[in-house]
């Protein structure tokens, strides 16, 4: 008989390949959160002190009594000023309901209505909403708007402002011109911001598998699933009872004697077998002696015989430890015991 269950070194073997690619993803996934510093290093994040960061101008704001609430999955807009650093990330239907809740939006560098693209550079206001802050570093996208500032690259339709560059916001450019000016008073509007900084992994992007598998395809899982369960039940009504089948071969009672003996052997099971080998002579012995099977047949046994009924017992009940010469002794005593009883 052949072992076929693995061994520690095929389990090895077999999972040392998958092993090391877990440990390699491991490992840069813990090197790039090390990298990144915890997330608060992006641009135009408030917390971030890096020089695309927007951390003093967050801190002005708070310093002139506005409340700065940083969130990438903005809900609660109502009566705050709405400030969406990547408004490009979010569906245009929500952006339209978020404005119309919040008191005032600011978008930065949305992609609709855009007309030209112009290089940041330091621009004149060019119109009264801009007046008071000056010149500022603009540029970027240009766009047409009710009120139209620095070369339209700052506008303003009812309570929603676009701008094509956000140079103004950030800690490298803020104390340069009238950048901080014009960034208060475009994030300043009301006592609270809602800061937006929104993403890919945004949950308001995010669909279900469903939400994504075209309508064509569910309609024909669904046919290979009912066609599925119609081949399985129609099976199903040909199988009957479990039918016995002859062995391809027939193994001899010596054969099987053998190989079980191998296998005692093999894995040193000597005192086992002696209690086999007990428990077969007193199982063929109780019959012959007309006595139920588990009795003890060593009384009916010594009256027959000329054997004690101690010795009997001890013969067919021992616990002693045996070796493999002193099994074959113990089979050789169990035979002759077994001819006698025949005999008496």
């Amino acid at each position: 008989m052949t072992a076929v269950s693995p061994d520690a070194g095929r389990i090895w073997t077999a999972a040392r390949g998958p092993l090391l690619i877990g440990v390699i993803i491991l490992f840069t996934a813990v090197v790039i959160t090390l990298l990144r510093g915890g997330g608060e290093g992006g641009s135009l994040d408030p917390r971030s002190f890096r020089p695309e960061g927007s951390h003093a101008v967050a801190r002005l704001l708070e310093q002139n009594g506005v409340r700065v609430e940083l969130t990438d999955n903005a809900s609660a807009v109502d009566g705050a000023t709405l400030f969406v650093t990547q408004p490009n990330l979010i569906d245009p239907s929500r952006l339209q309901d978020l404005s119309r809740r919040a008191a005032a939006t600011v978008l930065l560098a949305p992609a609709t209505g855009v007309v030209g693209q112009v290089e940041a550079e330091t621009r004149q206001p060019g119109c009264p909403l801009a007046a008071q802050a000056g010149a500022a570093t603009m540029g970027g996208f240009v766009y047409e708007g009710e009120q139209r500032c620095y070369d339209s690259t700052l506008v303003r339709t009812g309570t929603v402002t676009m701008l094509g560059h956000g140079a103004i916001f950030t800690n490298r450019d803020l104390d340069g011109e009238g950048n901080a000016a014009l960034a208060l008073s475009l994030l300043g509007q009301h006592e609270r911001l809602v800061w937006y900084v929104p993403s890919a992994a945004d949950k308001s992007q995010q669909k279900s598998l469903s939400d994504l598998v075209p309508a064509g395809w569910k309609f024909g899982a669904l046919q290979l699933g009912l066609a599925a369960v119609v081949i399985a039940l129609w099976r199903a009504r040909r199988l009957g009872r479990v039918v016995p089948e002859p062995l391809p071969v027939v193994v001899r009672a010596a054969e099987t004697v053998e190989g079980r003996a191998r296998l005692y052997r093999r894995s040193h099971a000597a005192e086992h077998a002696a209690s086999v080998l007990r428990q077969a002579t007193r199982d063929r012995l109780a019959p012959l002696l007309g006595l139920p099977a588990g009795e003890d047949p060593s009384f009916e046994i010594a009256r027959r015989t000329s054997r004690s009924e101690a010795d009997v017992r001890t013969l067919l009940y021992s616990q002693d430890p045996v070796d493999d010469r002193g099994l074959v002794a113990l089979a050789d005593e169990l035979d002759a015991l077994e001819d006698e009883v025949r005999n008496a």
